[in-house]
């Protein structure tokens, strides 16, 4: 049995990525057969920035470059989420029991043709533009919570009322 508290949190960088109407991308993961979508998100390498960690997670999981985005919004706010116990020593080779993240909102200042998630290393199957207050509904349990709190620190920029996030 694997002791859930002495696992530390794997520091990640996450990217809310918005086209010029305001809807968010969102990608159904390569690795689960579940009907649940994600947004861009991946560990920050020891020592690199988060800033440069969302960018690079935007290139290898969306095809999406640097040169095709505008910085929205960068929080220094960490969120935390915990793996479920069933996942807890099976996923990133048992060494973290969930993720602290930095979230970035970005908008995407190119048209769809600047996104192509048949990367190096594909993370999706599957992409679509998502209104941003369907997103609780479409990522896994685990993560509805924690994707309630970015939609709460983006309210502004998104144009969301604070109580109009469900």
């Amino acid at each position: 049995m694997i002791d859930r508290a002495a696992l530390p949190y794997r520091p990640c960088a996450g990217v809310m990525l918005l086209n010029r109407e305001g809807l968010v991308f969102v990608g159904q993961r390569l690795d689960s057969t579940l009907e649940a979508w994600q947004m861009p998100q991946g560990g920050i390498d020891p020592g690199e920035d988060p800033l440069d960690a969302a960018y690079r997670e935007l290139w290898e999981e969306t095809g999406v470059q640097r040169a095709h985005v505008e910085l929205l919004a960068a929080p220094e706010i960490e969120l935390e989420y915990d793996l479920p116990d069933d996942l807890i020593g099976k996923v990133w080779k048992g060494k973290w029991r969930g993720q602290r993240q930095r979230w970035f909102l970005f908008r995407l200042t190119a048209g769809d043709e600047a996104i192509d998630i048949a990367t190096a290393e594909p993370e999706f199957r599957a992409w679509r533009w998502l209104d941003p207050r369907e997103l609780p509904d479409v990522i896994v349990p685990f993560k509805r919570d924690l994707y309630l709190d970015i939609l709460r620190i983006f309210a502004e920029p998104l144009g969301l009322e604070q109580g109009g996030v469900r």
